[in-house]
């Protein structure tokens, strides 16, 4: 029922900005933004992904940005949301080994924010769902390559497990809710859910990475 629950709700760049996609080759730019998208949008970043990288860009001193559109379905069924984290994981080792002095960014927006959540090792719908359609975690290793973390309506949030707090992320994350989203909190407005790209949200998260990187 929680499942079907949180799929039902679900429905409802600048210079310097490099896009890349799955089957590409790492390429070594200063920054690289890992971004996983929300439920049923087009493959790529997403537009809170792309918000992201537009607001971080002007903050980088002219330092060249690149962005990773996370490879999954970001469908229905919450148990492909794995193949994100697996994707994820995939192109952070590369990046380690190809292009070691990028400093990288990991980000997720609501089902895109669960895929971060398995690679921190936190379950994205809370103890009691358990492990269903989870991914391990990013190894210790290969966590240590990522300088910050942002997500967005994220659902372990809703579960008393937000990244600022659990997880191998904690520390050097940034977790957001907008005030009354259902998916992230208790609240009952879903479009509240909807609008993190038009939000105030996007320049705070903007500031924190930039910080980090």
């Amino acid at each position: 029922m929680i499942l079907a629950c949180f799929a039902v709700v679900l429905a409802a760049g600048t210079a310097l900005i490099t896009p890349a996609v799955s089957s590409a080759q790492p390429q070594c730019t200063d920054v690289e933004i890992v971004f996983a998208r929300g439920t049923s949008e087009p493959a790529g970043i997403g537009r809170v992904g792309q918000a992201l990288a537009d607001a971080l860009a002007p903050q980088l001193g002219g330092r060249t940005l690149g962005t990773y559109g996370v490879n999954y379905p970001a469908g229905y069924d919450f148990l492909t949301t794995a193949d994100g984290a697996n994707d994820a994981a995939a192109r952070i080792n590369a990046m380690a080994q190809q292009c070691p002095a990028t400093r990288i960014v990991l980000g997720g927006y609501s089902q895109g924010a669960a895929v971060v959540d398995m690679l921190a090792g936190v379950p994205p719908l809370g103890n009691r769902i358990g492990d269903i359609g989870s991914a391990p975690p990013l190894p210790a290793g290969s966590a240590g390559n990522v300088a910050a973390v942002a997500v967005f309506g994220n659902p372990a949030t809703k579960f008393g497990n937000p990244l600022t707090a659990r997880g191998s992320f904690a520390g050097r994350s940034i977790d957001l809710c907008s005030d009354g989203d259902p998916i992230c909190s208790d609240g009952r407005n879903p479009f509240a859910h909807t609008r993190y790209e038009s939000s105030g949200f996007i320049s705070q998260a903007a500031g924190f990475v930039a910080a980090r990187v």
